[in-house]
């Protein structure tokens, strides 16, 4: 299925999402097509909805990302799906001890991750909105200001992102509830 179909499939109560869809990302301007596409690509996967996931590859895929970009956007997925547990458990927790105990897992990828640094971090910061962790949104957006990226190209991304989080949301609501098509008389 193609983001096309899926958004057009989406039901009367998700109308905004539609025209958020259409207004943040078919008509983007604050984005360059890598980051856009990126962040999409990274948001839906961070929705967990296999459904969308699929469709925003190949929409990806066929606007230029390429196999390199789409590589480094599942790489900030998946860095980000371990790290946003583990920081966020040290954020949630009162015991201060687990702060000043070494992580221990492997983040290589964030050294080398075949893309504009600017980019990677940008996807890595949707991922982290997403998956609410607090110190990874601050950590991320700290570092994308002093590379130079402005508040307004992180709020378009982050925009982008609560979109395509939404989508998946009613995608997911819909496959467990859903909306009856009222009857043609």
């Amino acid at each position: 299925m193609t983001m096309e179909d899926l958004i057009g499939s989406l039901p009367s109560y998700a109308k905004d999402m539609k025209l958020n869809y259409s207004s943040l990302v078919k008509q983007n301007t604050e984005l360059t097509p890598q980051q856009l596409w990126g962040t999409v690509v990274g948001a839906a996967i961070a929705t967990r909805s296999s459904e969308l996931t699929a469709a925003s590859i190949a929409e990806a895929e066929s606007a230029g990302l390429t196999p390199q970009a789409l590589e480094a956007v599942k790489a900030a997925a998946t860095i980000m799906g371990m790290n946003n547990i583990y920081y966020r458990f040290q954020h949630l927790t009162t015991n201060e001890k687990y702060a000043t105990l070494p992580a221990r897992l492997r983040m290589n990828v964030l050294r080398s991750p075949g893309v504009d640094p600017v980019d990677f971090e940008l996807w890595c910061l949707v991922v982290s909105a997403i998956n609410a962790c607090g110190k990874c949104v601050d950590s991320h957006e700290r570092v994308l200001r002093e590379k130079g990226a402005t508040e307004e190209l992180i709020n378009a991304a982050v925009r982008v992102t609560s979109v395509i989080h939404a989508i998946g949301v009613v995608l997911d609501s819909e496959k467990a509830a859903p909306t009856p098509v009222p009857a043609i008389a």
